[in-house]
């Protein structure tokens, strides 16, 4: 039987983590990057097969569908890492440029948060209910999706429409396939965040810990492992909801 998972955005951090969690537990793991890093030699040394996508690009999107289902009968599950990180425009009422300006950056934060996950989703239903057994769509989002950010509307609107996606596809691909979504805070510091930004981050949440990407793929082995968990958003954040002014 095969035991195929598809993690997209793969090559480094939280995404290249959680893969070679997958791969050694015993799943093959399908990765895709949008660009080379350093990290992709870990996957390929590990057995996970890495396919180039950018998930934005509607051509290569369709290339990778085709080739995922020329090559498998099946899916165990998919899960959407892939994300960028747009800053918001400062307020700008200077006409059509600035208009224009606003309008890529939503456009760009909707296509890699919102779009490409309900395209792939719908894309690899067939796949997924094919698979002898449940089988699950995990959608990595963000603390903001629930409370905002002033400097960052367009993305955090971006990761709470995935959270609205994760309801939807739900109820319905029930019940043979569970999807749920994982919404991180600060899960580990990038390596250029300096003193002064680490203490202020963690200052944050209520457990003011950086538990790093072990954190998160715990909670993706914990939601493939369930057999009753469903459209639920699980909050990787130490509480920091409960921190806020």
């Amino acid at each position: 039987m095969e035991n195929n998972i598809i993690i997209t955005g793969a090559a480094q951090r939280l995404g290249l983590h959680c893969a070679l969690t997958l791969q050694h537990a015993g799943f093959q793991v399908i990765a895709t990057y949008r660009s080379e890093k350093p990290g992709l030699q870990q996957l390929r040394d590990a057995g996970v097969h890495c396919i180039q996508l950018d998930v934005t690009d509607p051509a290569q999107l369709a290339g990778f569908i085709t080739q995922v289902k020329q090559q498998h009968r099946s899916l165990r599950a998919l899960i959407h890492n892939a994300s960028d990180w747009k800053k918001d425009a400062p307020f700008n009422d200077a006409g059509t440029d600035a208009l224009a300006a606003d309008a890529a950056v939503y456009d760009a934060m909707q296509a890699v948060h919102a779009r490409a996950p309900y395209l792939l989703n719908r894309a690899f239903t067939a796949l997924l209910q094919a698979h002898n057994g449940v089988t699950d769509i995990i959608h990595l989002t963000d603390f903001v999706a629930s409370v905002g950010s002033s400097k960052h509307m367009a993305y955090a609107a971006s990761k709470a429409a995935l959270e609205n996606l994760t309801y939807s596809f739900a109820r319905a691909l029930a019940p043979n396939v569970k999807v749920n979504a994982i919404a991180p805070a600060l899960l580990m510091f990038n390596d250029h965040d300096d003193a002064s930004y680490r203490a202020k981050a963690l200052q944050k949440s209520l457990l003011q810990v950086e538990p790093g990407a072990a954190e998160l793929s715990s909670t993706v082995m914990y939601l493939l492992n369930s057999r009753y968990i469903t459209g639920k958003v699980i909050g990787l954040d130490g509480g920091r909801q409960l921190n806020l002014p």
